[in-house]
C-alpha cells in the first residue's frame, strides 16, 4: 500500500492458507443468514498457532482471529471460517452475530449452488480499525504541512529520498545474495513490525516468480490522501530487491481488498 513513514508500529502479519474463492459481495443485509452445513454444535478450539494480527479492545482469541482473517481474505462464510479455526458452524455464527452487533462486520447473501444463499461475511470501516495504524495522525498532519508550503515536484523527491534510505536500510537487514525466498520472507517479518498484515508466495501462474500480498496498510489514511506515496511504495520494492523485476498486481485504492507486487527474478548476466 504505501510506504512506511518511520511512524508506524502495530498489527502483526502470518501466512495463512486461502479460503475457499466465492462470489463477490452484493448490496450489504442484516447480519442473518445460513450456511449449509449439518455438523453439531461443539466447544469453540482455540485458535491455530502462530501471529494473529491484534485487533485490539477486549476480543477473545477467537473473535481476533476471525477479523484477522477476514482483514487478510476480504470475505469469507462462516463454513470457511469456522473450517479455519476448527470449530463448527453454529459456534462461527453466533461469533459473527457479536462481531455483527458492535458494527465490526457486515454480510451480504451470495448465491453458492441450490438452496438458501450463503452469507459473506467482510469487514466493516470500524473492523478495520481495530487494526492499529501507529502514528498516522503525526505522519498526515506533517504531510499536509509538506504539501502546503513546497512545490510538487519538491515533496516528490522528498518521499524518493525516503523510499531510497527505506530500502538501503532494508537491504542491510535481508544482506545480499542469499535466495530470493528467504529475503522475502525477512522482509514480511520486518513489515510486521511496521504494522502491516502481509505475505508472500510463490507466484502460482508464473514459475520462478513470487507474489507480496499486503493486506493492512498501517500508512492507509496517509496513501489515500496522498496517493503519491503509493507510487513510492514501488519504487521502495524495486530498490530493496534491485536483483529482480517488480510489478504491481493489485491496489487497494483502485479496487479490491490488498496491494500486491510480483518480483519475478532478473536473467543472469553472462
Amino acid at each position: 500500500m504505501a510506504a512506511p513513514i518511520d511512524s508506524a508500529v502495530g498489527s502483526a502479519a502470518s501466512i495463512s492458507p486461502p479460503l475457499s474463492p466465492g462470489p463477490a459481495a452484493g448490496a450489504a443485509s442484516s447480519a442473518a443468514g445460513t450456511d449449509a452445513d449439518p455438523s453439531p454444535e461443539r466447544d469453540p478450539a482455540p485458535p491455530p498457532p502462530g501471529p494473529v494480527a491484534a485487533a485490539g479492545g477486549d476480543a477473545t482469541p477467537t473473535r481476533q482471529a476471525v477479523l484477522a482473517l477476514l482483514l487478510r481474505h476480504g470475505e469469507a462464510t462462516a463454513a470457511d471460517l469456522a473450517r479455519q479455526l476448527s470449530l463448527s458452524v453454529q459456534v462461527m455464527r453466533r461469533h459473527l452475530r457479536s462481531l455483527g452487533e458492535e458494527g465490526l462486520v457486515e454480510a451480504s447473501p451470495a448465491p453458492e449452488g441450490p438452496g438458501r444463499p450463503s452469507n459473506r461475511w467482510r469487514l466493516t470501516p470500524s473492523g478495520h480499525g481495530r487494526f492499529p495504524d501507529g502514528g498516522e495522525d503525526f505522519a498526515l498532519g506533517l504531510l499536509h504541512s509538506l504539501a502546503d508550503s513546497m512545490p510538487a515536484d519538491a515533496m516528490r523527491r522528498l518521499l524518493e529520498q525516503q523510499a531510497l534510505q527505506k530500502a538501503l536500510d532494508y537491504r542491510r537487514q535481508l544482506g545480499d545474495g542469499g535466495p530470493l525466498s528467504q529475503r522475502l520472507e525477512r522482509l514480511v517479518e520486518l513489515r510486521r513490525q511496521e504494522g502491516y498484515v502481509a505475505e508472500c508466495r510463490p507466484d502460482p501462474e508464473q514459475p520462478d516468480s513470487w507474489l507480496i500480498s499486503e493486506y493492512h496498510c498501517s500508512v492507509m489514511r496517509i496513501a489515500e490522501a496522498f496517493p503519491i506515496v503509493c507510487d513510492q511504495e514501488l519504487q521502495l520494492i524495486r530498490h530493496t530487491f534491485p536483483d529482480c523485476r517488480i510489478e504491481r498486481v493489485h491496489w487497494r485504492l483502485e479496487e479490491g481488498h490488498s496491494c500486491g507486487f510480483r518480483l519475478s527474478p532478473c536473467p543472469a548476466t553472462p
